[in-house]
């Protein structure tokens, strides 16, 4: 199978003055720079790229390359040193209150059940209450808690509080998502399960996903393109299109199109000295 590799500012119909046509999110040459008392840190060198409304896009790499910077500055929680980040061609320069997010820790509220953890972003946002009761309501039978609602967080597992902070993110139909590294506590099996449903939400409501992630599976599973990304300071290596038929099943992992995705972005780690098959030595 050909892989369909691009840089990321190819993608999409280019406009006269430099304007990508169908872009929703726009990365133009965002640098990160951090004052440590160990000196500067480059989190992240002039990266770009862009992302259509409706997107899946995983952003991939090791350890301090960049990728939860880059979603904070998305986020507007943070400011970049220099470029900028636009969202239907406004620029980030503040909080946003327009998105959904989803961290790796649920931080759910421990004296609100279930439902009341998700009807907390309604509340926040005033949003009429039978109407947002009822879509907490049908948000969290998707991902399979309809049972669970009235329970607290001690009383729910690793996955199910993260379901929860799944459906938080999202009773207010935000355009975008943004998930930083959301099943990195879990194990496997949950891991898988927390993927499947994550599809399902996904192709229901076809938000534009921004999704941080370590590993290699999880973004070739979920992704309509994987952002490779260099060591520190972060850097654009590849941008990787993944042409796989959805709804994607866990079998498609054992199939040799998903083994070849995930060679070429294996291989690309191993060239950039992000992972070593030989530590300690050379090989014979």
């Amino acid at each position: 199978m050909e892989l369909a590799v691009a840089p990321p500012m190819d993608s999409g119909q280019v406009r006269a003055g430099g304007e990508l046509a169908d872009s929703y999110l726009d990365v133009r040459d965002l640098t990160k720079i951090y004052a440590t008392r160990d000196g500067v840190v480059r989190a992240l060198d002039r990266v770009s790229l862009t992302a259509k409304r409706g997107e899946f896009l995983s952003i991939l790499g090791p350890s301090g390359c960049g990728k939860s910077t880059l979603l904070m500055i998305a986020a507007g929680l943070i400011p970049g040193s220099s470029g900028e980040i636009r969202i239907a061609g406004q620029k980030i320069d503040r909080p946003r209150t327009d998105i959904g997010i989803v961290f790796q820790s649920p931080v759910l509220l421990e004296w609100r059940t279930a439902l009341g953890n998700v009807m907390l972003q309604a509340e926040a946002r005033k949003m009429e209450h039978k109407a947002a009761l009822k879509r907490a309501r049908e948000l969290l039978a998707s991902v399979g808690l309809s049972d669970f609602e009235n329970k607290y967080p001690h009383e729910l597992s690793g996955g199910m509080r993260q379901r929860v902070s799944i459906c938080r993110s999202l009773i207010h139909s935000p355009d975008q998502l943004l998930m930083d590294e959301p099943f990195g506590a879990l194990d496997s099996l949950t891991r898988d399960q927390l993927v499947l449903d994550l599809q399902q939400l996904w192709m229901k409501q076809r938000m534009t996903v921004l999704f941080i992630t370590h590993s290699v599976a999880e973004a070739v599973f979920l992704s309509d393109r994987v952002v490779v990304m260099s060591p520190r300071p972060g850097r654009i290596d590849r941008v990787i299109e993944i042409d796989l038929p959805r709804p994607r099943t866990l079998a498609m992992r054992e199939s040799p199109e998903f083994a070849d995705y995930s060679r070429q972005i294996m291989e690309l780690f191993l060239a950039r000295g992000v992972l070593n098959e030989h530590p300690g030595g050379k090989a014979e």
